[in-house]
């Protein structure tokens, strides 16, 4: 065989080893629907980055190519943003992404007793995927929810005071094709979606289920039970409530 040969079935090995790209015209006016949210082109690189892994399921070559041609910046400052930020995914990620939070709270109330027993049960570990592609794993070191601990989130949407046995069931019942309602908040929808809702294109459930959960709720019913309320002025009347007269 030809030099030229050999150069050739290589290229077209290299070539049909690649994703095909779910990327076109559409996403890139959406992208640019996007940058017009901002004032600074460069604010809109998160949610676009957020678009691409709502049509490629993670952050692709291709989608940093084109968010740095919409955006008229380098690949390379595309790629350092994406990362940066744990949300992004350099590699497919299950249809549900569980994330388990072993931060210290989290921790002390069961979420590394939860992670030994899910990742156990599912065979897989941190940022890894079923052989289903149904669910993919994460250790994550804060959910913003200590009140709920402990916690774990399904494509950012909460699964509060959870134990070894229900965590089991969640993913269970995501691997069985259940519907599934956070506890706080909406249906759990696919990654994908997820992705979607978090570049801006919101969906009808931004109202289901419940908003707030009773412990959050505790210091405000507390403060209307003794009359407290916020102090005007903000911050500054705060700081002045500390000088001596």
């Amino acid at each position: 065989m030809s030099v030229q040969g050999r150069d050739d079935e290589e290229t077209n090995e290299r070539m049909s080893s690649e994703p095909v790209t779910q990327l076109g015209e559409q996403a890139r006016a959406e992208m640019l629907e996007i940058v017009a949210r901002y004032p600074e082109a460069q604010s809109a690189l998160l949610p676009m980055l957020h678009l691409v892994q709502a049509y490629e399921g993670y952050v692709t070559p291709a989608g940093i190519e084109m968010c740095a041609e919409v955006l008229g910046i380098t690949e390379a400052e595309v790629a350092a943003v994406a990362t940066f930020y744990t949300m992004y995914k350099r590699r497919p990620v299950g249809e549900y992404h569980v994330g388990v939070c072993t931060n210290t709270l989290c921790a002390i109330m069961g979420g590394d007793r939860i992670w030994e027993d899910l990742s156990g049960h599912l065979g897989i570990g941190h940022d890894e995927t079923t052989e289903d592609g149904k669910i993919s794993l994460e250790r994550v070191e804060c959910n913003a929810a200590c009140d709920f601990a402990p916690v774990m989130v399904v494509n950012w949407e909460f699964a509060d005071n959870q134990t070894p046995e229900s965590a089991r069931e969640l993913v269970d019942r995501l691997r069985g094709g259940e519907q599934v309602s956070s506890t706080r908040g909406p249906r759990v929808c696919s990654w994908k979606q997820a992705e979607r809702i978090l570049a801006g294109f919101g969906d009808d459930a931004a109202d289901e289920g419940v908003q707030a959960g009773p412990a959050s709720l505790v210091g405000r019913e507390l403060a209307d039970e003794r009359g407290w309320t916020a102090p005007q002025g903000g911050q500054q009347a705060i700081e002045g409530r500390g000088e001596k007269k």
